[in-house]
């Protein structure tokens, strides 16, 4: 079991995890994050964004922290103000960054889950930031992941519909070359967000964020998420959609038409 969780495996202690609030499907839960006098272990405030150190630390080797994105427990960050997501966004990339260049940690992952079938537990909004002691996340990222039709273009971000998934289906791509591209970063990923809850041409009640470094770039990759397949959970097989033109087309059409 060492070797196991050393190399390849992350080590998830049960015994904490049985702990865990459950406020995505049970209602009558009531929320941690909305508690705010009653937060402990405070990293970081900057007015209703706080970062703190997670409660519920289930996995070994690491150190886990959660962002509360706002003090709205049905916020939701498609509809954030435009201000509101730059900051978010500042807030998020600069805790990760100085965690990653503490040298503390192997590689530090920064990543949101939303909805019922993204892997969360806590409906407030929230992001986390988790330094991984013995494991370098970049070992199972390749740079064809982010390639993708083009919805979207300026000189600092790139926003695409990918063509290579890593899971299968429908997954965007925001690649940012310079942090001074974050407004424009901002909308991009707003605009995704707001496609797969509001707009997908299915109900899509969850996605997820996974945040990149690459080369020079910071990407994110938004990730609606439904039933995974059985060519993917047994035999890691991505499926590619028929309809990505498509697809791609009616989110210029919808978001980009002037």
């Amino acid at each position: 079991m060492e070797n196991l969780k050393q190399s390849t495996h992350l080590f998830f202690n049960t015994a904490i995890g049985i702990q865990k609030p459950e406020s995505i499907r049970n209602k009558n839960q009531s929320c941690p994050f909305c508690a705010r006098e009653e937060l402990a272990e405070i990293i970081d405030i900057e007015d209703s964004i706080i970062l703190v150190k997670n409660k519920y630390p289930v996995l070994s080797d690491a150190f886990q922290t959660v962002l509360i994105e706002t003090d709205q427990c049905d916020g939701d960050m498609s509809v954030y103000s435009k201000p509101h997501l730059i900051k978010l966004l500042k807030f998020a990339i600069r805790h990760w960054t100085k965690m990653d260049e503490s040298e503390d940690y192997k590689s530090v992952i920064l990543f949101k889950n939303h909805g019922p079938l993204s892997g969360g537990s806590i409906a407030h909004p929230h992001m986390q930031i988790v330094g991984l002691e013995k494991m370098d996340y970049m070992e199972k990222v390749q740079e064809s992941d982010f390639e993708g039709l083009l919805i979207h273009e300026t000189k600092d971000i790139e926003f695409n519909l990918s063509t290579k998934p890593r899971v299968g289906f429908y997954e965007f791509n925001i690649r940012m070359k310079e942090e001074s591209g974050i407004e424009e970063f901002a909308f991009s990923l707003q605009t995704a967000v707001h496609y797969i809850l509001k707009s997908f041409p299915f109900p899509c009640s969850s996605y997820n964020l996974f945040f990149y470094r690459l080369n020079s770039e910071i990407i994110c990759k938004a990730v609606p998420r439904f039933i995974t397949t059985p060519y993917f959970i047994g035999y890691s097989i991505p499926q590619v959609p028929s309809n990505l033109e498509w697809m791609r087309e009616e989110i210029k059409l919808r978001y980009y038409q002037i």
